[in-house]
């Protein structure tokens, strides 16, 4: 072995039959290789795959597509660090959205919004012990009893639940093929995203209906962090895209601030907790008249990115998924006709076009791969089941050889963003779930 700075380089070739091991230590700040029988080593691989089988026998999915479902729940429980239960977006930093541009970030965090997600992902499929460790780091490092109940919950935390991740550029490396800036932290942290109290009070109702009941302390910060939404939903934010252009009144936020309202109302309502059900219920409703008053144009004959605009934005795609309008309702029928001629590209959905939503950032994206699948979703629930089947088939097509994705897929075919990326996978899940029950 070779070490040359922080590089480290062995090359051994084998012929057919041979087998080699090949293990590295670090050792304060040197890393040589230690010696390691092959015994040793069949032992560890060994009891590796019998661990990661014995995990996915906890699985209860039993549908069509069940190697790539499963594929993308390992990869959910690889984006999990063990000691707090936090749920990272994606492992790495930097990877582009557009070979050679800037718009490269540092996803090795725990977006409130992203693990969320990804706890009902996992839920849906019996995986209610990675469930319970993320309400656990919720509990622990995102309680409104720690002052959030006076202003915002921060987006996202490290793992270990630190709230400072400051953003700044690592101007020595080059980033990949040549896409600078390399940057490490994320100014996000410092947004207003208000999408993200549906997201986390849908993972509590969730976990409490699948999993098992929520204590009463949980409780008390879930009606903390109601209250704050009822007081606070119709702010402009950056939104769920997380945009550097400037706070609008996206629709998103406004539905996400609606799902937070109603199943906190519904949880309330099936434990008989106690709760300002009437302040709640007035909240709720008013939010429901905002966004059918102002998030829908008439000359796009759509609902829009944000209020009073004619942006189309696939994040609407999210309206039947959680229960806010009817899948077959005629508005989102022609919301989705609309999408589908301006924002759909052979089955893969891009999330919004920079050039009439400047988003504060230079050059283009690929289309959004979770866009894709919540496509998927919406197209099974207007009753279009071989549209989506075509379109989620299409979406598998572009996994790489693990069955893993990025963020986003490029005009090419290649992936694009952070890898592998929570989002993708969680999406996935659901899709093939919704999409394999009305197939029947």
């Amino acid at each position: 072995m070779e070490c040359d700075g922080r590089d480290a380089c062995a090359e051994f070739k084998l012929g057919e039959g041979e087998t080699a091991v090949f293990a590295l230590d670090q050792a304060g700040s040197a890393i040589a290789p230690r010696g390691c029988a092959h015994a040793e080593a069949e032992h560890e691989f060994n009891a590796t795959v019998a661990y990661w089988r014995r995990w996915l026998q906890q699985s209860r999915y039993r549908g069509r597509w069940r190697e790539m479902v499963h594929r993308s729940a390992l990869t959910l429980k690889l984006l999990t660090y063990a000691p707090t239960g936090a749920i990272v977006a994606a492992p790495t930093t930097s990877l582009p959205e557009q070979f050679g541009g800037e718009r490269n970030w540092d996803y090795r965090y725990v977006w409130v919004r992203d693990a969320a997600f990804a706890v009902y992902a996992l839920l849906r499929l019996g995986f209610s012990g990675e469930a319970e460790a993320f309400m656990r780091f919720l509990t622990t490092h995102i309680s409104p009893g720690d002052g959030a109940a006076s202003g915002p919950l921060q987006i996202m935390y490290g793992i270990d639940g630190r709230t400072d991740l400051p953003e700044r550029e690592l101007p020595h490396l080059e980033g990949h093929q040549g896409s600078a800036p390399v940057r490490v932290g994320n100014a996000a942290a410092d947004q207003l995203q208000l999408d993200i109290y549906g997201a986390l009070i849908d993972s509590v109702y969730l976990f409490d209906k699948w999993a098992q009941p929520i204590s009463s302390a949980q409780w008390d910060d879930v009606t903390q962090l109601v209250e704050w939404v009822c007081e606070h939903w119709d702010q402009p934010d950056e939104g769920v895209w997380e945009t550097r252009g400037g706070r609008k009144n996206f629709l998103y936020s406004r539905l996400m601030c609606w799902v937070a309202v109603e199943r906190a109302i519904r949880l309330a309502n099936r434990r008989g907790l106690p709760a300002e059900l009437l302040r709640w219920r007035q909240t709720r409703d008013a939010i429901y008249r905002r966004i059918m008053d102002r998030g829908w144009s008439e000359r796009r004959h759509a609902f829009v990115q944000h209020e009073d605009g004619d942006v189309l934005d696939a994040s609407v795609l999210m309206m039947p998924l959680a229960k806010f309008i009817a899948p077959t309702d005629p508005k989102w029928l022609s919301t989705l006709d609309a999408l589908t001629e301006e924002l759909v590209s052979d089955s893969l959905v891009y999330r919004y076009d920079p050039r009439v939503s400047p988003d504060g950032l230079r050059g283009d994206e690929g289309t959004f791969s979770i866009c894709s699948f919540w496509y998927v979703e919406a197209l099974v629930r207007a009753g279009r089941v071989d549209e989506a089947r075509l379109a989620f088939e299409k979406m598998l097509t572009y996994a790489n050889h693990l069955g893993l994705y990025a963020e986003e897929i490029g005009r090419t075919g290649e992936q694009q963003g952070n890898f592998p990326q929570a989002f993708t996978h969680l999406s996935l899940i659901s899709a093939a779930f919704n999409l394999d029950r009305a197939l029947g």
